[in-house]
């Protein structure tokens, strides 16, 4: 770091805000494989386009087959993951987007690593909260029967801890809120961000 100068530039966020007529944050959903993350992502990405809000989506097996395909799934190269997302994500930020991020990020030291790389005032953090029976049962990807069967090692709800947030900026319980109504409520917290 002894060589490296930060580079200082006449455009910042806040002319990027301007021209886009919004500001830009990062929301970051966190929760068990099968929570409903990627649905509620989705949505929210949909309905934030509708209204003219520029977005992007960091989607984990997508950054797997690029900028993070050298990772393994060890806790150690899963933590080096969701933090070299959430630097990309403070690039995109920076740039004036609205990111939306759909992780599993199991440990709150990693979560608020992640909080302070994009800071605090950029970060939602949206807990999809579903019960481990209810993911089990979805079980969308095969991955919790693998993991099961021994198949998946560290696997998080099975053989490797979830740390529930225990201040996150929304929680959604998807057994009581459908899809369509964890996105009002985020757009709603939305509002005073943007």
């Amino acid at each position: 770091m002894k060589h490296i100068k930060k580079q200082e530039y006449t455009i910042n966020r806040q002319d990027r805000a301007q021209i886009n007529q919004h500001r830009s944050c990062l929301i970051w959903f966190t929760g068990l494989s099968g929570s409903g993350k990627s649905t509620i992502a989705n949505l929210l990405e949909k309905e934030l386009y509708q209204q003219h809000i520029h977005t992007y989506s960091l989607d984990g097996d997508n950054l797997r087959r690029g900028l993070n395909k050298d990772l393994t799934f060890s806790k150690e190269d899963r933590e080096e993951n969701l933090r070299r997302t959430a630097e990309v994500a403070k690039l995109f930020v920076d740039a004036g987007v609205v990111v939306i991020a759909a992780f599993i990020s199991p440990y709150t030291k990693i979560r608020e690593e992640i909080k302070n790389i994009v800071g605090s005032e950029h970060y939602i953090e949206v807990f999809v909260n579903t019960p481990l029976e209810v993911c089990e049962q979805r079980d969308v990807k095969g991955l919790y029967k693998k993991a099961r069967a021994g198949e998946i090692k560290n696997f998080t709800g099975i053989s490797a801890p979830f740390e529930n947030p225990i201040h996150p900026t929304i929680e959604i319980k998807t057994i009581e809120e459908s899809p369509q109504q964890a996105v009002a409520k985020i757009l709603e917290v939305l509002k005073s961000k943007l």
